[in-house]
């Protein structure tokens, strides 16, 4: 089991009511994202060629974090194709489920511009994230 990635509040991520702001939590999940790619496949992946793009992203909030609080982003994978695939994040603060999500990304190289499959590499890194393990 990999560690969740910990969120460390800032003081400009909150509204004016206090609450870390909705579009902020998009910033956790690409933290998150390069928090498990950094275990998941290490520094030296080359991105350029074996990169990824992000094409949706969703976002529940079922509870507000708050400038104290020290939030973890855990990860799974969803879904795996030929070259997409599917995460979901659920935040919590200690036991207490704050915000779910979801992303899906495509596999890209930029120097062609182009959609590729997915690495067999990056296949089995993802998997390690199935919720069943």
């Amino acid at each position: 089991m990999m560690k969740p990635a910990r969120i460390h509040v800032r003081f400009s991520d909150l509204d004016v009511l206090g609450h870390v702001n909705n579009s902020i939590y998009l910033s956790y999940f690409e933290i998150a994202r390069v928090h498990y790619f950094a275990q998941l496949l290490g520094t030296e992946w080359d991105w350029s060629k074996n990169g990824v793009i992000l094409v949706k992203n969703e976002v529940e909030y079922h509870k507000p974090i708050l400038l104290h609080d020290a939030p973890l982003v855990h990860m799974y994978l969803d879904h795996i194709g030929e070259k997409s695939f599917t995460l979901s994040y659920e935040i919590k603060v200690g036991d207490t489920l704050h915000t779910t999500g979801k992303s899906v990304l495509v596999c890209f190289d930029s120097s062609k511009h182009a959609t590729i499959p997915i690495d067999p590499v990056m296949k089995e890194a993802l998997n390690q994230l199935n919720r069943e393990q």
